[in-house]
């Protein structure tokens, strides 16, 4: 079994980007061929949205990737040898993640400070698979050293960190994606992980949504929560935050220091 997460982590850590790359793809053009919303015409959007991932891109290597192998490296005590590998402990690990990311996206919505940065994701008026990267870079490096906690304190051993990094951005890829699918495949898909249905709630331009449906792979932690909101998603949704417009490139990257933005 040991070996078995080894050849995993062999593969999807060396292809993580490649698979990154791959998902997004697919759902970039699935999404124009079969598309669950109408796409309006929203000036500067995607320079906006690609803008943003870029300055990502440039300095995850730089702060992001360092941060994570640090954490992984520094780890407050070590696993029992039964412990290390095995397909239970992998499965356990991401599920454990994802519940401490639940519980950081409460924060970001909730923390007035964190609210700051992460509202610049919510200024987008549509959702597609673009979306997925609509984030401030304070807010991922931010990101990336909170989840040093859960990794140094439960030593969580880096290439299971690598393994759920990589299911990670597949998922919000996935929720954010303006893919159609059939109603009732995304009704039985969404009793487990979070689906379009689901996260296209949490971007509806009504407050008592946009603090609500904070999953991201395992869509359970909503309904054990109690934040999952009633609403259902249908194709005229607005998208945004409440009576908010989008701001250009720069004034998103400023507004978290600004004092009213």
């Amino acid at each position: 079994m040991e070996a078995a997460v080894k050849s995993v982590f062999a593969a999807v850590g060396g292809w993580k980007p490649v698979i990154g790359a791959g998902v997004f793809v697919l759902l970039f053009a699935g999404e124009r061929l079969a598309a669950a919303a109408p796409r309006p015409h929203i000036r500067h959007r995607m320079i906006h949205n690609l803008g943003l991932w870029a300055i990502v891109l440039v300095l995850s290597p730089l702060i992001i990737a360092p941060l994570t192998a640090y954490g992984a490296n520094h780890l407050l005590w070590t696993r029992p040898e039964a412990w290390r590998a095995g397909a239970l402990t992998l499965v356990a690990d991401i599920v454990l993640l994802d519940l401490w990311t639940y519980w950081m996206h409460r924060a970001w919505h909730r923390a007035p400070v964190m609210w700051r940065f992460h509202k610049v994701h919510h200024f987008d008026e549509f959702l597609d698979t673009t979306s997925a990267f609509r984030f401030h870079i304070g807010e991922v490096i931010a990101s990336a050293l909170l989840r040093l906690i859960p990794v140094t304190l439960l030593a969580i051993p880096f290439s299971h960190v690598i393994i759920f990094e990589t299911v990670f951005i597949c998922a919000v890829m996935f929720h954010h994606s303006n893919l159609r699918l059939p109603a009732g495949f995304e009704r039985g898909l969404s009793r487990i992980v979070v689906t379009p249905s689901i996260h296209w709630v949490h971007h509806h331009a009504v407050q008592r949504d946009t603090h609500s449906n904070y999953a991201t792979i395992f869509s359970l932690w909503d309904p054990l929560f109690a934040s999952r909101s009633g609403t259902q998603r249908t194709p005229e949704m607005k998208i945004g935050l409440e009576s908010v417009e989008d701001k250009p490139l720069l004034r998103l990257i400023l507004t978290p220091f600004m004092r009213k933005a």
